[in-house]
């Protein structure tokens, strides 16, 4: 089918497409700080909170731009917790693995990428202190970090994409409704079509069994 034709069904019936805009950078490294080696390579990522990975992305809204940063678990991908903010300040970076730390069973790797907020002291030694095993990805890698890229993608063409959000409250609870969805209603082809949440409770209940037994 030609260009054209397939130019003028799409004109006939209304459609139009749904285009990734420019993404703006937020990973902005400081020499300064720490970096540490990426520790998900070769890894059989075996169970739920074996790695957890943050990272942040920006909505446009009417009259400017916000930030939305979230963590994912690797072996359901399930979204723990999620946070969106006018700023991408220590309230938002900080806040976000806060939430997901008070909720749930802590991970034994926590993968970022190494943007400044995520190599500073306060980041890093939230996580020290918890004797989480700090990884990130290699310099210019975000496929190091796919599994909350593909997350982003799926938000964004499924949902955020589709709507011009007036306020950053109309985007806020826009955003919860599609997590929600994600989590306990979307079937994911990764997980044989089972939900991110229900894989996430399978799994931590089974490893509780396995250590009543052992």
């Amino acid at each position: 089918m030609s260009l054209n034709t397939v130019a003028r069904y799409r004109q006939e019936l209304g459609l139009k497409a749904v285009l990734a805009v420019k993404q703006v950078n937020t990973t902005i490294p400081i020499k300064a700080h720490k970096k540490y080696s990426y520790k998900l390579r070769g890894l059989n990522i075996s169970h739920s909170n074996h790695v957890w990975s943050t990272d942040i992305t920006y909505v446009k809204i009417a009259g400017g731009m916000v930030y939305m940063a979230a963590i994912i678990d690797w072996h359901s991908k399930a979204v723990l917790s999620h946070r969106i903010s006018n700023t991408m300040d220590s309230q938002l970076v900080m806040g976000v693995p806060n939430d997901a730390l008070e909720k749930h069973p802590h991970p034994e790797i926590f993968n970022t990428d190494q943007g400044s907020q995520y190599t500073s002291e306060i980041h890093t030694k939230r996580l020290k202190d918890l004797g989480i095993t700090i990884s990130m990805d290699g310099k210019g890698r975000a496929t190091d970090n796919i599994c909350i890229e593909r997350f982003w993608r799926s938000a964004k063409c499924e949902r955020i994409y589709l709507n011009e959000y007036q306020s950053i409250s109309d985007l806020i609870t826009d955003v919860d409704d599609y997590i929600e969805f994600y989590n306990h209603q979307r079937f994911h082809e990764t997980l044989k079509y089972k939900k991110p949440m229900d894989v996430y409770q399978e799994s931590i209940k089974l490893n509780q069994e396995k250590k009543k037994v052992s």
